[in-house]
């Protein structure tokens, strides 16, 4: 018998979960970058309680387990920036990924009335930028952060989301 992954509002309990997945997930990130002082793998605890007070965080569990989250605010302009989506590796390439940004899209939209998304990844990241592009984004500027690493910062309108 197998168990659903279901997406929730992340709560301060998810908080210690949350932290060591996200160290789990920027690993590859960090050796791409040649940088582990990132801020993904430099955050206290402390630090992501306060978010999960301030911003909108999702968490994607299996069962008790949490596999997956993703966080977003809204500026006053009504721009919702995305970021950390994270998956567990064993749970990669099943969707979860697009649902848990599908659900923080509609939520940021129902609930803090953003206008549009945008979120930022590697340029080397093609799965994540391919994901990105499915489900509506689109690039709106490249950063060289460093000598062969650059992000690109992708952006879509409200009006254009996908629904779950």
């Amino acid at each position: 018998m197998g168990m659903s992954v279901t997406i929730d509002t992340a709560t301060e309990a998810d908080a210690e979960q949350i932290l060591k997945l996200q160290y789990l997930c920027y690993q590859p990130e960090a050796e791409l970058q040649g940088d582990y002082t990132i801020a993904p793998l430099t955050q206290t605890l402390a630090e992501l309680e306060a978010e999960l007070r301030e911003t909108c965080v999702l968490v994607a569990r299996l069962g008790s387990e949490v596999v997956g989250s993703v966080r977003g605010t809204v500026d006053a302009d009504g721009t919702a920036a995305i970021s950390r989506i994270i998956v567990h590796p064993r749970m990669q390439r099943h969707g979860l990924g697009g649902r848990l940004l599908v659900a923080v899209e509609a939520r940021l939209a129902g609930e803090r009335a953003a206008a549009r998304y945008r979120l930022r990844t590697g340029r080397r990241g093609v799965e994540n930028l391919r994901l990105y592009r499915r489900l509506g984004y689109v690039p709106v500027a490249t950063e060289e952060v460093a000598r062969q690493l650059g992000r690109v910062t992708l952006e879509k309108e409200v009006a254009l989301a996908v629904t779950a």
